[in-house]
C-alpha cells in the first residue's frame, strides 16, 4: 500500500500530469483525425507547465500553507525531546555527509540542532527509513549531527518509520507526557501536527525550509519560468493530496469503529 501510494502520488504531480496530457494530445495529432482537439490539449499542457513554473502562481499557492505556523522561539516550558522528521538521502562516500542529505533533510536537521542547543539535556529524535539503501535516513542524519557537534548519547534513532503516521506513533512511545518540539518543513507542518495530535502528542511546531517568498524584486527572477517554482507548486500539490488522503483515511477509520460499536451494541 505504501509503495502504491507513492507511485500514484508521483504520477499526480503537476509536471508529470501536464506531460501525460501533452503526450495524449500528440497521440491524437499523430494517429487520429482529431488533430484540432489534439492541438488544444497540447496547448493546454504547455500553458499548464508555464503556470506551475511561474513564481506569482507557485508562491501564491505555497506561501499560505508555509505560513500557518511561525518560526520556533524559546518557550518557558522545559523541552525533553526535539524530533526531526525524515526526508531523503543518498549514500556516497566520495562526498561529505552534509551533501548526502537532501536539501530538505539538511534544513530540517540544522533547525533541529538549533532548537536542541536551546535546551541542554534534551534528546534529539531522528526518524526515517532506508528507502532502498543500506543506510536509513535517520542514521544518515545522525552522522551529520555528530559531525556538527551533537553528542551521540543525545541522539535517538527511529529507523523503520516510512511516513509521518508511523513517525508520530513511534515517537509517542518515547515522549509520552513529556514536552516535544517537532521539526519539519513549513509546508508539511500542519499535516504532521495532525498525525502527532492523533497519536496523543501536543508538540511545539518548529517549521523550517521555507521556499515561497513574495519579496522578489528582480524581474528576471519573478517572471521567468524556473524549475524551482515547479518544485514549489509540486510541494503544494503533494501536501494537498496528503491532506485529502489523511481526511479520507481518518473518515474510513471512524466509520469502521462506528460500525464495530454498532455491531457490539446490537449483539
Amino acid at each position: 500500500m505504501f509503495e502504491l501510494k507513492k507511485v500514484v502520488s508521483a504520477l499526480l504531480m503537476p509536471l508529470p500530469a501536464m506531460l501525460i496530457i501533452g503526450f495524449i494530445g500528440l497521440m491524437l495529432i499523430m494517429f487520429t483525425t482529431r488533430q484540432k482537439s489534439g492541438c488544444l490539449i497540447v496547448l493546454f499542457s504547455f500553458i499548464g507547465i508555464f503556470l506551475i513554473a511561474f513564481q506569482p502562481v507557485s508562491s501564491r499557492l505555497l506561501m499560505p500553507m508555509e505560513r500557518q505556523h511561525s518560526a520556533f522561539f524559546p518557550v518557558d516550558d522545559a523541552i525533553d525531546y526535539v524530533m526531526v522528521l525524515g526526508s531523503s538521502h543518498v549514500v556516497d562516500d566520495d562526498i561529505p555527509p552534509t551533501s548526502q542529505l537532501s536539501r530538505t533533510g539538511l534544513m530540517r536537521l540544522t533547525e533541529g540542532i538549533r532548537v536542541l542547543r536551546m535546551y541542554p539535556g534534551a534528546k534529539l529524535i531522528l526518524s526515517g527509513y532506508s528507502g532502498g539503501s543500506e543506510v536509513s535516513n535517520a542514521r544518515m542524519m545522525a552522522k551529520v549531527a555528530l559531525a556538527l557537534g551533537v553528542s551521540k548519547s543525545d541522539i535517538i534513532l527511529l529507523e523503520t518509520a516510512k511516513d509521518t503516521w508511523e513517525e508520530a506513533r513511534q515517537a509517542a512511545a518515547f515522549v509520552r507526557n513529556k514536552n516535544l518540539v517537532l521539526v519539519t518543513s513549513a509546508s508539511h507542518m500542519q499535516r504532521a501536527l495532525n498525525e502527532f495530535h492523533a497519536a496523543g502528542l501536543e508538540p511545539y511546531p518548529a517549521p523550517t525550509n521555507y521556499l515561497a517568498q513574495k519579496e522578489i524584486s528582480q524581474v528576471w527572477e519573478r517572471y521567468t519560468p524556473r524549475g524551482k517554482y515547479i518544485e514549489q507548486t509540486e510541494i503544494f500539490w503533494h501536501e494537498l493530496l496528503g491532506k485529502i488522503w489523511q481526511t479520507l483515511r481518518d473518515w474510513a477509520s471512524d466509520y469502521e469503529e462506528t460500525a464495530i460499536e454498532a455491531q457490539h451494541t446490537n449483539a
